[in-house]
């Protein structure tokens, strides 16, 4: 039983440890895509709503992917920079499109043309891309490490 606990509170710690880091290199990120698509919608005006946020998730996704490689999820297992770096990308892709139809909607749909419907859009997209995103990234980006068993144990049955 107590092996049990210890391994579920390894588990629980593990993750919440990823979350906080996630979050940190997330809110960094937030503030590059947030900064940079303000200054190209001020720059722009209402012509290039939807290009700005491309051009602005691009910048922040290259300094997230190198934040949570290097940091976030430095434990877990490499597959290869280029791969990690392709399947990044377009993992957040599907978190860009979240975004986008997000701001779409309010923009589009709705007829909403200002910074602070865009800004509140934008927020909005960004939360519901950012659960995607923790999960997928887990999921097939950065790869759990392969399990280590312990000498003595026994390991998964196997069939001749």
């Amino acid at each position: 039983m107590q092996q049990l606990i210890r391994g579920a509170y390894a588990r629980f710690a593990t993750v919440l440890h990823e979350l906080i880091k996630f979050g940190s290199v997330g809110a960094i990120a937030f503030v590059i895509n947030f900064g940079v698509v303000n200054i190209l919608w001020a720059m722009w005006g209402s012509e290039g709503t939807l290009s700005a946020k491309v051009i602005a998730t691009v910048v922040a996704a290259t300094f997230a992917y190198f934040g949570n490689r290097y940091w976030t999820f430095r434990h877990r297992e490499q597959s290869g920079l280029a791969r990690e770096y392709v399947l990044f990308f377009v993992l957040n892709g599907v978190g860009l499109l979240i975004e986008l139809i997000c701001l779409g909607l309010s923009r589009y749909t709705l007829g909403l043309d200002s910074i602070v419907a865009n800004n509140i859009a934008t927020l909005i997209g960004t939360g519901l891309g950012t659960l995607f995103r923790f999960w997928s990234y887990k999921r097939w980006v950065f790869m759990a490490p392969p399990v280590v068993q312990e000498e003595g144990q026994a390991g998964p049955l196997t069939t001749r």
